[in-house]
């Protein structure tokens, strides 16, 4: 499976820094020139108003963000819109083949977008991990961030290389997590005690394949499920988890943990020994887009080092941006430190590419997993 490693990230970012740090003066009087509105549907939380004015301010151009909280969210609102009504969106990766089946997307022009400006790694492994369908590239990729356990340092103190998706499903645990990832995160906890049939990206291969290796995994949810307190599906949910139903631990995503350590709570975030679940994310364009010139500016600005900084200091979300990496806040350097110490990076466990077929199955255990 493609992995991508935050050294070779880094290495990637340290050669080309010299050069990039100076283009967000040049895109700037490329850009000012122009003026208008770009729409962009994008995660809850991923672009404050620093960021929007600081694109405004660098281009000229008014962008108007609606926030969504899930995959499938923005999926089914871009079906029900047939492709339209937005310039811009932000899938992850892996799910990007389910906009091109349903033709919901358009290719990107290559020629439009600044690639210098991306982290070599981050553009060429995009390609297997879903940016790329039958030759075309389909999204641009802006970050990558990870699922991992979210624990309360007082409660449920938690240390790398101990640490493990299984506790959050051991006594004591006052678990939050999201029903369909929860059970990947179960199975590599049940793939490392030896209790899978079969290897868990095999449940990526077919329906077949799938069903051997979930209802293994659902057993032993649906036994364990007194551990989860709540379940979440969006930011917000999982956020309130802890700050008001009392959760001591979860699998939660890096974003989540960041912002209630941030607010003074004690909260950390940390790799477990069975790999965090890694994900890429990027900038798509709707096949309904109105808005193209727009578009391509702001995925450009968004790659601007400055701009990259900015998103990961806001988010604790790691930028794809060349250079982006030497601007990032003390406190997000030490919050990824710390997340992720050690060999943790060798061990990120990145999203394989969910077909449709995968997804109405994962869709259906889900659901089972809640009534249960």
């Amino acid at each position: 499976m493609t992995r991508i490693d935050r050294r070779g990230l880094l290495r990637g970012a340290a050669a080309t820094a010299g050069v990039t740090l100076a283009s967000p003066y040049l895109a700037r009087r490329a850009m000012a020139q122009g003026a208008g509105t770009v729409n962009i549907f994008a995660w809850a939380g991923y672009l404050n108003d620093e960021i929007l004015a600081a694109f405004t301010e660098a281009t000229g151009i008014t962008p108007n963000f609606t926030p969504y909280g899930t995959n499938d969210e923005l999926l089914n609102q871009l079906r029900a819109n047939n492709g339209a009504g937005f310039d811009l969106i932000w899938p992850t990766v892996d799910r990007v083949p389910n906009y091109v089946e349903f033709g919901l997307v358009q290719p990107i022009d290559e020629a439009r977008v600044e690639v210098a400006r991306v982290l070599p790694s981050a553009w060429e492994n995009s390609v297997n991990l879903g940016a790329v369908v039958d030759g075309a590239r389909y999204q641009v990729p802006t970050d990558w961030g990870t699922e991992a356990v979210a624990f309360d340092r007082d409660q449920r103190p938690l240390d790398y290389g101990t640490a493990s998706y299984g506790d959050i499903w051991n006594d004591g645990a006052q678990a939050t997590v999201r029903a369909h990832s929860a059970l990947i995160g179960l199975g590599l906890w049940l793939e490392a005690e030896g209790r899978l049939p079969r290897p868990l990206l095999d449940a990526f291969t077919s329906p077949e394949a799938q069903t051997e290796i979930f209802d293994v995994i659902l057993a032993e949810a649906v036994e364990r499920k007194g551990n989860v307190i709540q379940f979440w599906n969006n930011e917000n949910e999982a956020q309130g988890a802890f700050r008001v139903n009392g959760a001591n631990v979860g699998q939660t995503w890096d974003s989540t943990a960041a912002t209630l350590a941030r607010e003074g709570l004690p909260i950390g975030f940390i790799a477990p020994r069975e790999g965090a679940l890694a994900w890429m994310e990027g900038l798509s364009i709707p096949t309904g887009a109105e808005n193209l010139d727009e578009a391509y500016a702001f995925i450009n600005w968004f790659l601007t080092p400055e701009a990259g900084a900015m998103y990961t200091n806001a988010t604790s979300i790691n930028s794809t941006a060349v250079g982006s990496d030497q601007l990032i806040s003390d406190e997000a350097r030490a919050f990824f430190a710390a997340a992720y110490p050690e060999d943790a990076l060798d061990k990120l466990w990145w999203w394989p590419i969910q077909e449709s077929w995968y997804v109405t199955k994962r869709n259906e255990y889900q659901d089972r997993f809640l009534s249960a």
